[in-house]
């Protein structure tokens, strides 16, 4: 019989299996704008307030549990193109605001987090990169736990950066290791990726570019929930998984 199973809470797995959850876990933020269509609403950036909202909750639990690192895929470089100026706008306010409001969290402080935007900040508008500098300045202090909001990302353009640091570093061919690309990622302070987990998959299976390098051998997870709806039980039932499952990591 699966003992997992029987496993009601979040507090519960973190006792009973605390060594087999995972260091780092990768979140793709998917489906605001079809969870606020069906519920209704005409106005789309209502969908992304509550996206917004839910990740303010998610995140408390991950503070809890005391998973150390936690990357989130806020908005791709294709969502800045794609989007309109409206809602583009709203949503750079809205996830700066946001990344303040959780900064000045209580918890933040005492659980002693490091929250970090990451991505390519410099094309954004200079106000938003003021923005995102004092929230990169406000918890560097800390190194117990770890958040990288990955904002303006792709995975292909943070390996297109690395390849074009090295080179102005001055490496000889022979001389650049695995290590070496590690070293000038955005993610270079954060281990590999152990779990991957995206919401609002209903058409497939897709990273879509996420942190390419670190999740070379992570473990993924889709939902067909859309982000809104998730909540702490669904995270439980996604660790609970991640914990039953044999990584090999290649071998």
């Amino acid at each position: 019989m699966d003992e997992l199973a029987n496993i009601g809470t979040i507090k519960e797995l973190k006792n009973r299996y605390n060594a087999r959850l995972p260091k780092h876990v990768g979140i793709v933020l998917d489906g605001n704008r079809r969870w606020v269509k069906r519920q209704g609403i005409k106005n789309t950036l209502k969908g992304h307030k509550a996206g917004y909202n839910t990740l303010r909750e998610i995140l408390n639990i991950f503070f809890e549990i005391g998973i150390q690192y936690l990357s989130i895929f806020a908005l791709s470089t294709e969502n800045v193109k794609k989007r309109s100026e409206r809602e583009i706008s709203y949503l750079f306010n809205l996830l700066i605001q946001g990344v303040q409001d959780i900064s000045e969290e209580p918890l933040v402080h005492e659980k002693k987090v490091r929250i970090k935007v990451i991505g390519r900040i410099s094309e954004l508008p200079f106000e938003i990169q003021q923005s995102i500098e004092k929230v990169n300045e406000a918890t560097k202090q800390y190194s117990n736990l770890f958040i990288n909001i990955c904002i303006n990302y792709d995975g292909q353009e943070e390996l297109l950066d690395a390849v074009k640091d090295i080179v102005r570093q001055g490496y000889k061919v022979e001389d650049i290791s695995k290590d070496t690309i590690k070293k000038s990622l955005y993610t270079k302070d954060f281990p590999e990726l152990d779990y991957l987990i995206r919401t609002g998959m209903e058409d497939g299976a897709r990273i879509s570019g996420f942190l390419l390098w670190d999740a070379s051998y992570a473990e993924f997870r889709f939902r067909t929930d859309l982000w809104p709806d998730y909540n702490e039980m669904m995270l439980l039932e996604d660790l609970k998984e991640y914990v039953r499952r044999n990584r090999r990591k290649g071998a």
